[in-house]
């Protein structure tokens, strides 16, 4: 089983690992149940240092976004990589799943990772949004997929068997990023 930690905490206690690992960012809107996610995996560690902005790693990474729409939400017509920076991911309609829920809630994961060369930043804790550190460890791919239905479950509230399906689409996408630095 992976090793999950608040990414900040492990950074004040050294607990980075410095041979590369995976970070997981929630941001969720307050007033609506539009979530993003996005889930780094990183190698090729130079330095990482805390900063105002939050924690800068010197790697290389590969991100991977996902993104909960409510049905309320007003812009879904707008292509993910053209909307506001609070809703935007960098994809176009033809670069990602989708998943509608019953409640037509749709859960959207990127086709393909992107890649960030040099450095990347994570961003302050803010409000609910959250930073996560999960280590390497044997079966990565379950636990972050089990991960993705905890949060989807109980903080997005999407019903546990939509929650187990959206992760299975996210688990698709979450391959390309296991282990990419060996």
């Amino acid at each position: 089983m992976a090793k999950i930690l608040d990414l900040f905490d492990a950074y004040e206690s050294g607990d980075l690992p410095t041979d590369g690992g995976y970070i997981i960012s929630n941001f969720f809107e307050s007033n609506s149940s539009y979530t993003r996610f996005e889930m780094i995996s990183y190698g090729n560690v130079k330095d990482f240092y805390r900063n105002d902005e939050g924690i800068t790693f010197q790697a290389d990474g590969l991100k991977l976004f996902v993104l909960v729409e409510p049905p309320s939400y007003s812009h879904k017509h707008i292509e993910p990589c053209f909307r506001d920076d609070a809703h935007k991911m960098p994809y176009r309609f033809k670069e990602i799943e989708i998943y509608t829920t019953k409640r037509q809630q749709k859960i959207m994961v990127g086709k393909e990772p992107v890649e960030t060369y040099t450095a990347f930043t994570i961003m302050n804790e803010t409000g609910e949004n959250q930073s996560f550190i999960v280590h390497k460890a044997e079966g990565i791919e379950e636990s972050l997929k089990k991960y993705f239905i905890q949060v989807l479950w109980k903080n997005v509230n999407i019903p546990k068997i939509e929650a187990t399906a959206a992760a299975e689409i996210i688990g698709k996408s979450i391959h390309q990023i296991i282990n990419p630095f060996n």
